[in-house]
């Protein structure tokens, strides 16, 4: 797909930038497909003040992020906040779109005048985030959002992709998730502002919460005690580990409290360091991105391609050391 020409992209955001959500939705489809010009859509929509607060939320499959972000939505629109919702699925294998696109638990969020969901697939993304849901941002933000929730899909693997993207992550476990030492190993410990015991009314929940609390406390422990000894005690925040049941609508207060008591330590504590980190990680994937790209406009398709691949088929290459020398020649103009 590629973007309108000058005169519709001029309708296209003005309609935008007057709150037409099927102008965001088709706004939103040319970034995800990464179409020509989308950097320039995403320059003139950035928004350098008064950007929306982003939410994380993940954990591993079955643990109902879905349910607590219906919930959670539902519940800070009705108290006056405009959300959006980026939903981060599997990608098809045959369509190349989410998997669970229908997105049938967040259905009542749907038509909802504060809230608007969007569904995207990881289209291979390692991190269980999808590469434009970072750019899908910047346009909620540009829209007028307030809130932004960024539902991973879940991979049970190291999700750092959503804790350079959002300001406050919050990891889901349910009473079957296992032990607090598991949730070590996949990292989410370290990523986690907020963590949520769903489905508390089953059994395990208390040795669950009881671990992770544990194995927290051991934490600060170590961050105090590898500190400078003449330096002041470093400033830390402390995850919360609360109960909840997205199904019976409980426990949803506590944790819109925990995120908010997250993002004042952020604003006190952290004001210019968080901004600047995100920053550079913006900064750093847009150009990792563009060179991608331009390598493979290149280079696709190309007698060097096809040259390239006969040398490793026939053994006087390798992937490896022809991949490095492409790349030299493209950096180089050719050369």
């Amino acid at each position: 797909m590629s973007l309108p020409v000058s005169t519709e992209r001029t309708t296209l955001l003005s309609r935008f930038q007057s709150g037409d959500r099927a102008a965001l939705g088709r706004l939103i489809s040319f970034v995800e497909d990464r179409s020509d010009g989308y950097h320039t859509l995403l320059s003139k929509v950035f928004r350098h003040e008064a950007a929306a607060y982003r939410i994380g939320v993940t954990g591993p499959p079955g643990a109902g992020k879905s349910s607590l972000v219906n919930r959670l939505a539902l519940k800070l629109a009705n108290d006056g906040h405009s959300i959006g919702v980026i939903a981060v699925d599997p990608t098809s294998p045959f369509t190349g779109g989410a998997v669970l696109g229908d997105r049938i638990r967040m259905q009542s969020l749907y038509g909802h005048n504060n809230i608007f969901v969007r569904s995207m697939a990881t289209r291979g993304s390692p991190g269980g985030l999808a590469s434009a849901a970072k750019d899908v941002c910047v346009l909620m933000e540009g829209f007028g959002f307030d809130l932004i929730f960024v539902e991973t899909v879940g991979v049970g693997q190291v999700e750092l992709d959503v804790a350079s993207v959002c300001d406050s992550v919050m990891v889901v476990f349910v009473p079957e998730s296992g032990d607090a030492i598991q949730a070590m190993k996949s990292g989410l410990m370290e990523i986690a502002d907020v963590f949520c015991i769903n489905k508390a009314d089953r059994p395990g929940a208390d040795r669950v919460k009881a671990e992770l609390e544990s194995v927290l406390e051991i934490r600060r422990e170590v961050q105090r005690s590898i500190a400078a000894p003449d330096s002041p005690p470093p400033s830390l925040w402390n995850p919360p580990v609360e109960m909840a049941s997205a199904l019976k609508d409980e426990g949803i207060p506590a944790l819109w409290q925990d995120i908010e008591r997250h993002r004042a330590f952020r604003k006190t504590q952290e004001p210019q360091g968080h901004r600047r980190s995100r920053a550079r990680a913006d900064l750093l994937m847009s150009i990792a991105e563009l060179s991608r790209t331009g390598l493979e406009a290149e280079l696709y398709d190309t007698p060097r391609i096809d040259d390239a691949v006969e040398a490793i088929v026939s053994g006087q290459s390798d992937p490896y050391t022809s991949a490095r020398n492409l790349f030299g020649q493209w950096r180089t103009g050719g050369q």
